[in-house]
């Protein structure tokens, strides 16, 4: 038989689980999904245990899967885990019979559902609801014995009703309550639905399916046996821990570098600030035409300090008058005190 991974296998009886949201377009539980495996296991089962946590979705999508489990050839028990909410708790009725977990819980609400468009689509999407409703309303009935009218009237009223597995017996939604693993006596539906979806692991075939899937995998092409597969994984876990440690090691190297390099530029800014100092005290550069050098020579040092030695400085007047050197008399002082001497010794 083709292995599902909702389907549990058993001696003489198998087991399909209903864990998650029901929807055929974003649920992990759809109609198809649940067809196909019903199949499956009644080719090779009499009995097909279901068990619930699920906290509902799409009407239409849980129709179909009661139709499919209420017609089905096997003798289907179902079992309520965790939570059994909304659309999940319509499923649940159809069990031959439904047992309960004791921690769990079951809950009964109106239909939700809305539309954008004109008042004619608007009424049309109310009366679709209304109608739903009554649907929805008829199966309940049928398991409590009670009227369609007297269902709606007291759980379709826009509140959500949640019931204990001892409220539930006492109403006839269930036939019985099992024990099972106990969870917090005061969670709530939330965190009962969450309990239960983490011990889903323990009594799936998980390994098994998940060996079969990482087979496919490029990494696993050369696994024929569990053990091939697990050695390659031990393989990859400890290649893993080896790219942690390069990991941090190429971090650490990268800050040497930086550290390095900010050194090596403030050494080069400092050198391209003493040329241009230099080039604008001679004249070669001035305020205006620094930036243009600088620029240069931060892309093209050598190529810069070229250009720099290349321009001629400009001499100035002052250069002639005060001589450039300021322990050597210049051109000008001497003139004057030629000067002086002539008309002194007159």
């Amino acid at each position: 038989m083709r292995q599902f991974f909702n389907i549990i296998p058993g001696d003489d009886t198998c087991c399909i689980l209903l864990y998650g949201d029901i929807g055929d377009s974003y649920g992990t539980v759809s109609s198809g999904q649940i067809a196909r495996e019903l199949l499956a296991a009644e080719a090779a089962y009499k009995s097909i245990d279901v068990r619930i946590n699920s906290n509902g979705g799409e009407v239409y999508t849980g129709i179909a899967i009661f139709n499919a489990l209420r017609n089905s050839k096997a003798d289907i028990r179902i079992y309520i885990d965790g939570i059994a909410a909304s659309m999940a708790s319509v499923i649940a009725l159809c069990g031959k019979p439904v047992q309960m977990s004791k921690y769990a819980r079951l809950m009964l609400h109106s239909v939700s559902g809305g539309c954008y468009g004109n008042k004619n689509e608007l009424k049309s999407v109310l009366a679709e609801i209304e109608s739903l409703e009554d649907t929805l309303c008829q199966m309940y009935a049928a398991k409590l014995g009670q009227s369609a009218e007297t269902i709606k009237s007291a759980y379709f009223d826009g509140e959500d009703h949640w019931l204990t597995a001892d409220e539930a017996l006492r109403l006839g939604l269930i036939d019985g309550i099992y024990d099972a693993d106990p969870v917090p006596e005061d969670a709530t539906a939330e965190q009962i639905y969450t309990i239960f979806n983490n011990r889903l692991a323990e009594p799936q075939n998980e390994l098994n399916m998940n060996i079969e899937d990482l087979k496919k995998r490029p990494q696993f092409k050369n696994c024929v046996t569990e053990a091939d597969v697990l050695a390659r994984i031990d393989q990859l876990e400890a290649r893993a821990a080896k790219a942690d440690g390069l990991e941090t090691e190429n971090t650490s190297l990268k800050a040497t570098v930086k550290k390095h390099e900010d050194a090596a530029e403030a050494v080069a800014a400092a050198e391209r600030k003493t040329l241009l100092d230099a080039a604008e005290g001679d004249g070669r550069i001035n305020a205006e035409t620094r930036p243009v050098y600088e620029n240069l020579l931060k892309e093209h040092p050598e190529d810069g300090k070229k250009a720099l030695a290349a321009l001629a400085p400009k001499k100035r007047v002052v250069d002639d008058l005060g001589g450039g050197d300021p322990g050597k008399e210049s051109p000008w002082e001497k003139r004057q005190r030629e000067i002086r001497d002539k008309y002194n010794h007159k």
